[in-house]
């Protein structure tokens, strides 16, 4: 009978939780961060109660607070409180659905309940929010681990000789650690439990962050190309111009933009864009992306765009601006810039690096793929 004690869920409560939040920057008023340092230091010495204490207090001076609310649900899972806890992770992902930590620490307790369904989407939504975050990555490679022994050992049930199976629930145990030794053939449903690892004590980070800088939008220089041979190699431009190695004949014939023009253009857009979205002027911000936009989670345009209407259009003030552009032209039409953005509400603050991969039509430039890169 096939048994995963002995391999542990991959990312503990605590250290997806502190690692992740870390990495967005989630900043929480300076005036309260005391609470929430004191409910770290709680919580990671076990002493949930005040941990639980601490963050009350933090939450009812600001009770929309994301870092405070997620804090919460860790405390809340650590103290068994599973119910209460799923409670927050949802509304979390519901308030903030750009998030994926919250999805990803719903998907742990699904799977410490063994309800691999409900994990599998937890996971999903985390990878569609933030395709590059590995956590939710290898979490969700372990639970198609166990939905597939679950499989397997049906299939030995049902068919005690079937070799294939026998042979697929073996290399799934291999792979998973589990003692060897023991025939993977099972005349009763495997005991699949998803164990997550003891908590070891996680360095904390201080809450308060530095501002993030303000934002620039200005043309990027292009530094001139030297009139003579030089000894030393000339400095590297700002734009680097990646020239086709066989382009493919235009469908339209236009006349190619100075490399210059196009960084200042791309520049005017990037900014336009920006400030749209600061404006919430939903029907210009969405002008700024091309009709064959790659939407980030390969949903219809129209559901991406119905989502980002009713997320621009909540309450309150919004600020996006950005800093270190870098564009790199394709030929004439096509080009990349690579930004830091910040962005800013009321009760959020994030900063992460944005690329947006533009295409030349009609003499616009236009988005036609967004996302989370270097």
């Amino acid at each position: 009978m096939l048994n995963f004690r002995d391999f542990p869920f991959r990312k503990t409560l605590l250290a997806v939780a502190f690692a992740g939040w870390a990495s967005l920057t989630l900043l929480s008023p300076p005036a309260r961060a005391d609470n929430l340092q004191d409910a770290q230091r709680f919580l990671k010495q076990g002493q949930h109660a005040q941990a639980l204490d601490q963050v009350d207090r933090h939450l009812s001076g600001k009770p929309k607070d994301a870092q405070g609310r997620f804090l919460k649900g860790l405390i809340l899972t650590e103290m068994g409180k599973t119910n209460d806890a799923i409670g927050v992770f949802t509304k979390l992902t519901e308030d903030y659905p750009e998030l994926p930590e919250p999805y990803n620490n719903l998907a742990v307790i699904h799977a410490q309940q063994k309800q691999y369904d409900k994990a599998k989407q937890a996971l999903e939504m985390a990878i569609r929010t933030h395709p590059s975050y590995a956590t939710a990555h290898e979490n969700l490679g372990d639970i198609y681990a166990r939905m597939a022994s679950q499989a397997y050992d049906k299939a030995l049930q049902l068919d005690k000789g079937n070799a294939s199976a026998q042979s697929k629930l073996a290399m799934i145990r291999d792979l998973m650690g589990t003692r060897p030794g023991v025939r993977p053939v099972a005349v009763k449903p495997a005991v699949v439990e998803v164990k997550v690892a003891e908590t070891k004590p996680v360095e904390i980070k201080p809450v308060a962050a530095p501002e993030p800088k303000p934002a620039i939008v200005a043309p990027v220089a292009v530094a001139p190309a030297p009139t003579s041979p030089a000894t030393t190699a000339p400095a590297k431009p700002v734009v680097e111009a990646k020239p086709a190695a066989e382009p493919k004949p235009p469908v339209e014939t236009r006349p190619a933009a100075p490399s210059g023009d196009a960084n200042a253009e791309i520049a005017k857009v990037v900014g336009a864009w920006a400030a749209d979205w600061s404006k919430k002027d939903v029907k210009n911000y969405l002008a700024h992306y091309a009709k064959d936009f790659k939407t980030p989670g390969g949903e219809s345009r129209s559901i991406w765009e119905s989502e980002r209407q009713k997320r621009i259009a909540k309450p309150g003030a919004i600020q996006v601006g950005f800093d270190n552009l870098r564009v790199s032209l394709d030929g004439a039409d096509r080009a990349t810039a690579k930004f830091r953005q910040h962005y800013k509400s009321a009760s959020l603050k994030t900063s992460s690096n944005k690329v947006l991969e533009l295409v030349r039509r009609d003499g616009k430039w236009l988005i036609q793929q967004e996302k989370i890169g270097n």
